[in-house]
């Protein structure tokens, strides 16, 4: 496991388009499935990641929450599953139904859509508006695995609350911390130096 934090894409930058397939549902999804939503929240997660782990029922939650307020969410695996099979698209189904999760759940098999969107780390939040611009990155709240601060979503949720709003997320906001995302070797990208 290495600390990683995230890169904090510059705001405003529009949502790259992908195309992958739900774990769950088998459907393809891409930006257009979100066409008319509020906002999108696009969660780089896995199933391995202790960071992931300790948060994975507030995003359970945070679906529950959020999604009939009209958000789009999708969580995205890019994790390199030779050397992490837990995060293998079928291990990621019975993740996403054991936590009951009501949002699509991807698999980035080529690891292309992390790099599109400069994902880093697991958790990895991004929130972006209707028009598919970037309003948010960062963390979910101040809880870590071992720092016993309990998992609120505060961070997240007042950007969620915010944006949905129609207001602004604000521009204070704290990178997200949690293991690197598992590149496949010599897939490392650029935006790490």
């Amino acid at each position: 496991m290495v600390l990683t934090a995230s890169t904090m894409l510059t705001l405003a930058t529009p949502a790259p388009n992908f195309q992958l397939q739900d774990v769950v549902s088998e459907q393809i999804i891409s930006l257009s499935t979100f066409e008319g939503k509020k906002a999108l929240l696009i969660m780089f997660i896995c199933r391995h990641c202790p960071f992931v782990k300790h948060v994975q029922l507030e995003l359970a939650k945070i679906g529950e929450d959020y999604v009939p307020k009209n958000l789009g969410i999708v969580a995205i695996s890019s994790n390199d599953t030779e050397t992490h099979p837990d995060d293998s698209p079928d291990k990621l189904k019975e993740m996403a139904l054991e936590l009951g999760f009501n949002f699509p759940y991807c698999f980035d098999a080529t690891q292309e859509v992390a790099k599109s969107y400069t994902a880093a780390c697991t958790p990895d939040f991004f929130l972006f508006d209707a028009d598919f611009k970037l309003v948010y990155r960062g963390q979910l709240d101040d809880s870590r695995p071992t720092n016993n601060q309990p998992v609120t979503g505060s961070d997240l949720r007042a950007a969620l609350d915010a944006v949905l709003a129609g207001k602004s997320a604000g521009e204070e906001q704290k990178p997200s911390i949690g293991c690197n995302i598992k590149w496949k070797p010599g897939n490392e990208p650029s935006y790490f130096g």
